[in-house]
């Protein structure tokens, strides 16, 4: 299994990094789009919709996509920039407030509206910070998502190695407290490599304890998408939200960690960019 996941990961990572610095944009928009309908088809299915609501809303987010882009395409920066602003603080809210709240409680959320709404909420803004990194600086993009990935191969083998301590056994038996602390020694060698290996000067290195800081608040996050998609999977009773990828389950099993992270991440971005 451990070979299959790395060999799964490898290829992804090569297509991925193919994509991202020499997709021309509107490829890019469009690879994007087709991520968030995946996920849409395996959010619908773990959310226990019907064929007919599962279809509806598959469309609508097609719909919803096309007028994100539509809307930037004949509207000024600053205008699509307030709007995409909006867009992330429904995501701020769902990560911040509402998900803490679910896991804490327990909650099984069934209504279908309840459930297609926080499947908005988590791809749409994940798709659009996918787009807004990347038009930002496509490393900007890959910074945050380098981090994320280091943090879960660290939680992994650290979880493996010295794991003990469930964290959170009734949402998700296979992650420890150790993973965890693995992850937050994994991003804090990541973040002075990746200082140094961008050239960036020496007094950039003073800022080290904050971004670490920063960094951790990113893990925490990431720990939270990744709770969180497991609680939902273990009220929808399966293991993995779909068999897209070999050895890795659905497209949702690989973005959960990023569904808590891009968004907030590109909110930061457009925030400076506006100022």
């Amino acid at each position: 299994m451990l070979r299959q996941r790395v060999i799964t990961a490898i290829i992804l990572l090569a297509l991925f990094l193919s994509a991202l610095f020499f997709l021309p944009t509107p490829g890019w928009m469009v690879l994007i789009t087709v991520m968030v309908m995946q996920g849409t088809a395996e959010w619908a299915r773990l959310a226990k919709l019907s064929g007919k609501v599962a279809n509806g809303y598959w469309w609508l987010t097609l719909a919803v996509m096309a007028g994100i882009m539509w809307f930037d395409a004949s509207h000024t920066f600053t205008q699509h920039a307030i709007m995409h602003l909006l867009i992330y603080a429904a995501s701020a809210l769902l990560w911040l407030v509402v998900a803490p709240a679910w896991l804490k409680l327990g909650w099984q959320v069934r209504q279908p509206s309840l459930m297609m709404l926080t499947g908005w909420a988590l791809l749409v803004p994940t798709g659009l910070a996918m787009m807004d990194l990347r038009a930002a600086n496509p490393w900007w993009l890959l910074g945050v998502m380098g981090l994320v990935w280091v943090a879960d191969i660290a939680a992994y083998f650290t979880g493996r190695k010295f794991g003990r301590t469930k964290l959170a056994p009734s949402i998700s038996p296979g992650k420890t407290r150790e993973g965890v602390i693995g992850a937050l020694l994994g991003v804090a060698i990541y973040v002075p490599l990746v200082i140094w290996f961008s050239g960036l000067d020496v007094a950039t290195y003073r800022m080290l304890p904050g971004l670490t800081l920063i960094a951790w608040v990113w893990v925490v996050l990431a720990v939270l998408g990744d709770l969180f998609e497991s609680a939902v999977k273990r009220q929808a009773g399966v293991k993995d939200s779909g068999a897209l990828l070999p050895g890795h389950g659905g497209l949702l099993d690989r973005i959960d960690a990023l569904t808590s992270t891009l968004p907030l991440a590109a909110m930061v971005v457009l925030f400076q960019k506006l100022a």
